[in-house]
């Protein structure tokens, strides 16, 4: 969805201001890729060289590899990676026409018998992955995987038969919640956001949302964490706040949150800044390149939702 209310931030920040120290801290530790990504968002920047930057992680079979999505390491596309490729396709109006076409046939080949995607294909196995997404043989689909291809497929008006059978599970997946966690919750949102069907979308928004404030799932107050739990398998004090879950005030998910919610969770979201001028990874870290890959990838999102709220920081 199109960010709105936003402020624009300026071509070149004052030094020392958070912009500016993040833009050092891109330049200092990221990959090509978020390197231009940070200078198409906030310094002008043009689409082209984002493009081509991820074009290097780009394999034969239409997929994405190459560590895109930095927990899973090697070569092998991954539906992961699809996913983090259509994002980056997405932020900068390109995830359209042969693009596209190219990453569904992809994603109808490494589909399960649902028609919908697994979070790891099995061909992952022999190279390192981070121990929370574990290989398995023959791995069902899932809304984490499922959800955000969709969500993106159909925000940018692609039509392709693998939708029509992916869109049905992401569904029946989202209906049939009872219990869930946050990067579920997270992978839900971005399908509802966008499927075309709205009124249908709202309603299951508005169930989602009475599950996550039930649940505890969404820190509503960062100065009181330990009233919120942690979701098992999560690294010790992995909260996920309101922000986390609306990015955008045009998300179906800021409806579930009050205004003094939001402003204290974009309070908080501004303040984690760290000195080095990078947000941290909340994640369990297993390895030292992932978590040095995931930093500006944390950075310039976190930056995006700010700037979505219209918050000021240049």
């Amino acid at each position: 969805m199109a960010e709105s209310g936003a402020s624009p931030l300026p071509s070149e920040p004052p030094a020392r201001s958070p912009l500016f120290r993040a833009e050092q801290f891109v330049w200092l530790t990221a990959r090509v890729l978020e390197q231009r990504l940070f200078a198409y968002h906030f310094l002008n920047g043009a689409a082209e060289p984002v493009e081509a930057a991820l074009n290097a992680y780009r394999n034969e079979d239409g997929g994405y590899g190459h560590a895109l999505e930095p927990d899973l390491r090697g070569p092998v596309s991954q539906p992961l990676h699809a996913a983090r490729a259509l994002g980056v396709l997405d932020a900068i109006g390109r995830c359209g026409g042969q693009r596209a076409e190219r990453v569904c046939r992809h994603l109808t080949a490494v589909s399960t018998a649902d028609g919908a995607l697994p979070a790891v294909d099995p061909a992952q196995r022999g190279y390192p992955a981070a121990p929370f997404v574990p290989v398995v043989d023959d791995p069902p689909s899932e809304l984490l995987a499922t959800g955000p291809v969709v969500g993106l497929l159909h925000r940018n008006e692609v039509w392709h038969a693998w939708l029509f059978r992916a869109t049905d599970f992401c569904w029946h997946a989202v209906d049939s919640l009872r219990t869930s966690h946050p990067y579920e919750v997270h992978a839900a949102v971005a399908f509802l956001d966008s499927v075309p069907d709205r009124s249908r979308a709202e309603a299951a928004a508005d169930r989602l949302g009475r599950l996550v404030r039930e649940q505890r799932l969404a820190a509503l107050d960062p100065e009181r964490l330990d009233a919120y739990p942690v979701a098992p398998g999560y690294a010790p004090g992995e909260h996920h706040f309101p922000h986390d879950f609306a990015r955008s005030p045009r998300s179906l998910a800021r409806a579930w949150f009050t205004d003094e919610e939001m402003t204290r969770s974009l309070d908080h979201l501004a303040g984690s800044q760290q000195e080095d001028g990078g947000w941290p990874v909340r994640w369990r870290q297993w390895a030292p390149a992932p978590t040095l890959e995931a930093r500006p990838v944390v950075t310039i999102d976190a930056l995006r939702t700010l700037r979505a709220y219209g918050r000021f920081v240049g």
